[in-house]
Formats: C-alpha cells, structure tokens, sequence
C-alpha cells in the first residue's frame, strides 16, 4: 500500500553552522563595538544575549538571514519571551522545533480527515504517516497540507508504491 511521512527536522549541523557565522558578522561590525553580545546554541535551544533591544533585533535579523541561507525552516524556531539580563542586557531563547508534535499531530490528521479521501493517517513518535491505496489521493492529501499554514515547515519524505 503506498504511503509517505510527513516530518519537520531541522539540520543542526546547518545551524551550527549559521550561529557561529552571526556570532563573527555581529563581532566585527562597528554599531556593536564595547558591548557585550553572546549567541549560543546548547541542546536545541539558541540563547542570545545583547546589551539592549536594538542590537537583540539586529543579532536576531542577522541569524534568520543566515538560517535561511542555510535552507534552515526559520518556521520551526520558537522564539520565548525578551527577558531582562544583567548590566541592562537583554535575553532572548529560541527554541527550534524538531519533529511533529503530538498537538501537530492531531491538527494533521484532523485535516487528512477533512479531506474525504480514502487514505489513513497514524501518529508515529515525531511524524505522521499517512497511506492509502492510490497515490493520488495521497499526492492530494500533499497538496492540502501545502496550501494550509500549521507553524511548522512540513517535509513529505518516504514516498512508497
């Protein structure tokens, strides 16, 4: 029976990658010259600290550019709350979003479901696969989920016949 997963993974090594070349542009450029600023990739989870709101925005505007130049789904990043930091610094968590959600999850089946066509979606750990007797109806069901907004940039990977 012909089938496909449906995933969101983020390439760490990729983001790796685009930390560490924000934390050199924003070294070297003079608006940021005698201020501490810090970006930090630990277990999942970026953490940037900066001496105040504008140099915050700017680090940030600079990694989503380097992220997405990278081909990194800047949608699967979950940016917490400004949080104050000592010295007037502010800090900031970034969270990136690997695999489906079990809340995702359910909002995918819910609109698999929607669409009435003869396929089944089940929930396995962090995706979602989905299969049906025809690949057609399942390429349907690719289109739907590309033309609706679930936060998350979705990836459609092992497609069997």
């Amino acid at each position: 029976m012909p089938s496909f997963d449906i995933v969101s993974r983020i390439d760490m090594q990729e983001v790796d990658n685009a930390v560490n070349q924000t934390r050199k542009e924003f070294s070297q450029r003079y608006d940021f010259k005698g201020t501490h600023n810090e970006i930090e990739l630990k277990d999942g989870i970026i953490t940037v600290l900066a001496a105040d709101d504008y140099k915050l925005e700017a680090i940030l505007t600079i990694l989503r550019g380097k992220l997405a130049g990278r081909k990194v789904p800047v949608r699967n990043l979950d940016y917490g709350g400004k949080e104050p930091a000592s010295g007037g610094a502010v800090r900031q968590r970034i969270t990136l979003m690997q695999g489906v959600s079990k809340e995702k999850g359910k909002e995918l089946v819910k609109a698999i479901k929607a669409t009435r066509l003869k396929v089944q979606a089940q929930i396995m750990d962090d995706q979602v696969r989905v299969s049906g007797k025809k690949i057609d109806d399942l390429q349907a069901v690719i289109q739907t989920l590309k033309s609706q907004d679930f936060g998350l940039e979705l990836q459609f990977v092992n497609m069997r016949s």
